[in-house]
């Protein structure tokens, strides 16, 4: 018996409430959780918590022990820490959650770039559209679009995320295009369903933003099945250019509204400040700072070909500067 890794499992199972959360954040099987609580129950000769179908909550004996089961693991983490900076800070695993469109669109051609220059880094990479919080989650570091949850997390933006509203030419041949947002209403629209905005657009009309409702008839979680069907011809969709960019500079798609363009989101590191794995953060994120500008090659190529509008530039340094050093909880993008 582990009794260290008894004990992480006893806590990761009490913040999270529960054994299946518990395992993700592990990176074990569920059924390895459940040996570990049963050898503590077992160890210490009562049961830790109180489990049904529905919850699972700590037991009076568990609610006494957890406040100090937390404070030695931190302890063991902080002495851990410790004796790897003697030797080396940049070994070991680092766990870091991406959104699909960075993850898939960039970072994976840039892997192995960094797996070459940092040979004694593991990287444990989870990409999902979900907006977590790397503490509660098990992530040393998170890469996403929006604003973090918590707010002692750093966040750390790294590039603009412009977005245009594109369509396949079959279907603008057949069904036409928009001159203006406020024809939009007129179209099939696909649109990522947890865009902050919902479905009010702010577009930069006659040099102000004007807020223009958008009904999409199609809505998703995924910003790769929107890519999908605005492809085969569905309809007129609100896609990021870091997924749209090859379809666009191939002809697949057709960038519409360029003249009205958006306000950018922005690529953010978010990691906690005093996360045991903080230099490997720092270098994972200079690395990409490095090789990324703030308005990304992608969308040069795309102003080049007019399926971007050169406004975008200036736009999004006035309304969505980005640091040069880490904040606790930026704002993100102001749209109003």
């Amino acid at each position: 018996m582990d009794k260290l890794q008894c004990m992480e499992a006893f806590v990761r199972v009490a913040q999270s409430g529960s054994f299946i959360q518990a395992a993700e954040q592990l990176g074990v099987a569920r059924s390895v959780v459940s040996t570990r609580i049963q050898q503590l129950e077992k160890f210490v000769d009562a049961p830790l918590f109180h489990r049904n179908t529905r919850s699972v909550r700590l037991s009076d004996i568990g609610a006494k022990y957890y406040d100090e089961c937390v404070d030695l693991l931190k302890r063991f983490d902080v002495l851990v820490n410790a004796m790897a900076l003697a030797k080396n800070d940049l070994t070991g695993k680092l766990r870091i959650h991406l959104v699909p469109g960075f993850g898939l669109g960039y970072f994976s051609k840039k892997l192995s770039l960094f797996t070459h220059a940092y040979t004694d880094i593991e990287l444990d990479l989870v990409v999902s559209d979900k907006v977590v919080d790397p503490v509660s989650a098990g992530f040393d570091v998170a890469f996403q679009i929006f604003p973090p949850k918590g707010e002692s997390l750093v966040d750390r933006k790294i590039f603009h995320v412009n977005r245009v509203f594109c369509a396949s030419p079959e279907f603008i041949e057949k069904y036409g295009k928009p001159d203006t947002p406020y024809q939009l209403s007129q179209f099939e629209i696909g649109y990522y369903s947890d865009y902050p905005e919902r479905n009010r657009l702010k577009f930069l009309i006659d040099g102000k933003l004007q807020e223009i409702p958008v009904s999409a008839r199609i809505q998703s979680t995924s910003i790769h099945l929107l890519h999908d069907f605005a492809e085969t011809g569905g309809g007129i969709v609100c896609l990021p250019t870091i997924v749209a960019k090859e379809s666009l500079l191939e002809g697949r798609l057709v960038s519409v509204l360029t003249d009205y363009p958006l306000p950018a989101y922005s690529l953010r590191a978010v990691f906690p400040p005093n996360s045991k794995n903080i230099k490997k953060v720092r270098r994972i994120i200079d690395f990409l700072s490095k090789n990324i500008s703030r308005q990304p090659e992608w969308d040069e190529e795309l102003i080049a070909k007019g399926c971007l509008s050169p406004l975008v530039a200036s736009l999004n340094e006035y309304r969505n500067p980005l640091p040069n050093a880490d904040t606790h909880r930026a704002d993100g993008i102001t749209t109003a």
